[in-house]
């Protein structure tokens, strides 16, 4: 049974296209940033067909004391098949809530920093490079820590990250604004993938300046881009129908929609 809960991470897994030992960290807790992303993990991955990850998500889930379990499940943003999941398993509602709605359950995750701080008196340049440095260094699971927690510079470079995961941790961090993502949305250096998931995550497309650089990339998906067309003010068409950096159908289709006057 999946909850109704959509992230960038969660639907990531759904997907199934995640690595074995990324699964298994998942497993184990030591993944999401926020409590209801990694209810939802484990929800998913106590059916792995790998019975150790099957196992490990039971095992977490067996680890979480019940009093927050209970409590978690009283807030008003659990959906009805978690609740009914946890039913089954003899654990229900607490009478009053969970105050916080952003820590996991169960903190197992790595540190999201284990270099040295970057030295805050360095110049910029010096600066950025410690940085490249400090996250060269890291294992896949402290990247994707780093990204869920880390700083905006942080995230900023681990965005381009090779491994796709890394990215939609990106995506996942509770710390990212809607100014990063609309930074992100005009890069023509990432994953086409990552700016699906930013085109398909209904907050981020509701802010203008996000869906016009979704529009204006042409690494975004053609399919994409031409459903925001509809989205763009007339300005904004008129740019993209001479843009010849966007594929040809889409400037075709930004100069049809543009009102001549009568």
């Amino acid at each position: 049974m999946e909850p109704g809960l959509r992230t960038p991470l969660l639907d990531f897994f759904r997907r199934g296209d995640v690595a074995r030992d990324i699964r298994l960290l998942a497993a184990q807790g030591a993944l999401a940033p926020r409590a209801s992303e990694q209810i939802g993990l484990l929800m998913l991955l106590v059916a792995d067909h790998d019975p150790e990850i099957a196992g490990a998500a039971e095992a977490t889930l067996a680890a979480i004391p019940g009093d927050s379990l209970a409590a978690f499940l009283a807030r008003r943003d659990v959906s009805a098949d978690v609740r009914a999941f946890f039913a089954d398993r003899g654990i229900e509602p607490a009478a009053q809530p969970a105050p916080d709605a952003e820590a996991p359950l169960l903190d197992t995750g790595p540190a999201a920093d284990p270099a040295a701080d970057v030295d805050e008196s360095a110049d910029d340049d010096d600066a950025r490079m410690s940085t490249l440095q400090k996250i060269a260094g890291l294992t896949v699971a402290q990247r994707i820590a780093l990204a869920m927690k880390g700083t905006r510079e942080e995230r900023a470079i681990l965005i381009r990250d090779p491994n796709k995961i890394v990215g939609v941790a990106v995506l996942s961090s509770p710390k990212l604004t809607e100014t990063e993502v609309e930074s992100i949305a005009k890069m023509a250096s990432i994953s086409d993938e990552l700016l699906r998931v930013i085109a398909h995550t209904r907050a981020w497309v509701k802010n203008y300046g996000v869906v016009l650089a979704l529009a204006r990339n042409p690494k975004t998906p053609v399919a994409v881009s031409m459903n925001l067309l509809s989205r763009l003010q007339e300005k904004d068409l008129k740019v993209l129908s001479t843009d010849r950096n966007v594929p040809e159908i889409l400037r075709l289709t930004a100069r049809k929609k543009i009102v001549v006057p009568k």
